[in-house]
């Protein structure tokens, strides 16, 4: 069997930019084992697995997929970056659907070609007030002594969201040293999969206008730090918005990779981000 597998940087239009997503486009059944075998191989933050609902269906005319996401040790029920990488995949195949929508563990997800950029419609998740005495140890192990504004939980991902003090700016969070085992280690609740650290934008001349900064880190999902993540600005997008009081905000996570997130909140509840997409490597997978 052969399986196409392209490597897509997403939310960048450059190499090595971004964040790196495997994607398989499955012309047949795959046997369950294999697609975390494939992920593990792949070695990336992801790997996506795109699979026709029926067996007429076909890549460049269809409009509606099947799609799962493996990290290299487990299934994850949303992955944004991922997302995007599976619909430019599909666009650059010529798919001419204006839409397209994926069948997913976190519901249906629609993806739309907007010039040069992808948008996703992903749901809104809401943060809410996190007893501090809970997560202290994990606070701590994420941003040793630096102020913190407020700490805040996501239920519906299993996120903490931990947001820095107005003193800080984009290059202390650039700087922040995070030992991912340290993590793991300190979780006493048992509750979490991913921490958030974001801290407001400072509309820097030099890094362009953004109005949030963050990083994301989920070593609970074998991922020490991820370097641009949909899901968690599905997290962010509510929290920033409630603070700046705007639904269209411009969002750029500072890893090392880095990328940039545009985000608009609507009416009914769900959010778009969009982002651009660099393809870097297309082949097959023999098995």
């Amino acid at each position: 069997m052969q399986i196409s597998v392209f490597i897509i940087d997403a939310f960048t239009n450059q190499p090595f930019g971004g964040n790196p997503a495997a994607v398989c486009l499955l012309e047949d059944e795959l046997e369950e084992s294999w697609h975390q075998k494939i992920a593990a191989e792949m070695n990336l933050s992801e790997t996506a697995f795109i699979r026709k609902l029926h067996p007429t269906d076909d890549f460049t005319k269809s409009s509606c997929f099947g799609l799962r996401w493996f990290t290299p040790t487990n299934e994850v029920p949303l992955c944004g970056h991922a997302t995007l990488a599976s619909a430019a995949v599909l666009f650059k195949r010529k798919n001419m659907n204006p839409t397209l929508t994926f069948i997913t563990l976190s519901g249906e997800l629609k993806a739309r070609q907007v010039g040069d950029e992808i948008v996703l419609d992903l749901p809104l998740y809401f943060t809410y007030p996190q007893d501090f005495q809970e997560v202290e140890e994990l606070v701590k192990a994420a941003v040793g002594d630096m102020n913190i504004q407020e700490v805040r939980y996501s239920p519906d991902t299993k996120k903490l969201l931990i947001c820095l003090s107005e003193v800080y700016e984009r290059y202390d969070l650039e700087k922040l040293k995070v030992d991912p085992q340290r993590l793991l280690l300190a979780d006493k609740t048992g509750k979490i999969k991913g921490v958030i650290i974001t801290v407001k934008g400072d509309h820097h001349k030099n890094h362009g206008s953004y109005d949030f900064y963050s990083r994301y880190f989920a070593p609970w999902n074998g991922i020490s730090e991820d370097p641009v993540t949909g899901s968690a600005h599905a997290v962010l997008s509510s929290y920033w918005s409630e603070q700046l009081g705007k639904d269209k905000l411009c969002a750029f996570q500072c890893s090392s990779r880095g990328g940039e997130l545009k985000i608009l909140l609507r009416q009914d509840g769900r959010v778009d981000i969009g982002g651009q997409a660099c393809f870097v490597l297309e082949g097959f997978l023999s098995l």
